[in-house]
């Protein structure tokens, strides 16, 4: 609702977004869905500002995939896929806004992660032109 105004509130809303990141919030991971909406959103708003909260929401959204991945709770399988495809496109909006910088940071991920869910969101980000 904001647009570009969400620049004045940034650091704020950094903060909430990375913990709700991390906290898993039940089966449905209705609260996690939604902040992964509402930083896609921040990302297309204020994208001149993401490249330098690059290195912060690229480790929270990589250790957010990885909980999900590994995840043997009761998280159905529709709802894990829908939050990997939502941090998946937080980080192609990532790599537009940063120039490429994302591609050139998962190089190193993908080369050592044997996690097969994991790796295919990592290639989709590196095939994206």
């Amino acid at each position: 609702r904001l647009g570009i105004l969400i620049v004045r509130h940034l650091k704020r809303l950094e903060r909430v977004i990375l913990g709700y990141l991390e906290v898993w919030d039940g089966p449905e991971e209705e609260a996690r869905l939604g902040v992964l909406e509402t930083l896609q959103c921040t990302i297309e708003y204020a994208w001149p500002r993401m490249p330098c909260r690059l290195p912060v929401l690229l480790k929270a959204l990589l250790k957010m995939m990885w909980d999900v991945h590994t995840d043997q709770g009761s998280t159905p399988e529709p709802v894990k896929a829908a939050l990997l495809q939502g941090a998946t496109e937080c980080l192609i909006l990532l790599d537009r806004c940063s120039e490429g910088q994302v591609k050139v940071l998962l190089e190193g991920v993908y080369s050592s992660c044997e996690e097969n869910r994991v790796r295919e969101c990592i290639r989709r980000v590196q095939e994206d032109t």
